[in-house]
């Protein structure tokens, strides 16, 4: 991956993150099953850290 797919990627999983912790919000008020919404966001945190990893080295 280039600087720039690595930046776009970034972008996405942020926006991605950012409504998964929105839905999370809406599962808690109704007390929904929380368990793979936070698996994934575990999962986006950890591809965040590498992408950022790799975009540094370049």
């Amino acid at each position: 991956m280039d600087k720039k797919e690595i930046e776009y990627k970034i972008v996405e999983l942020k926006d991605e993150y950012l409504q998964l912790q929105h839905n999370l919000e809406k599962l808690e008020s109704v007390k929904g099953n929380l368990h793979p919404l936070e698996k994934r966001l575990a999962a986006i945190e950890e591809e965040l850290g590498s992408l950022n990893t790799m975009l540094r080295d370049l």
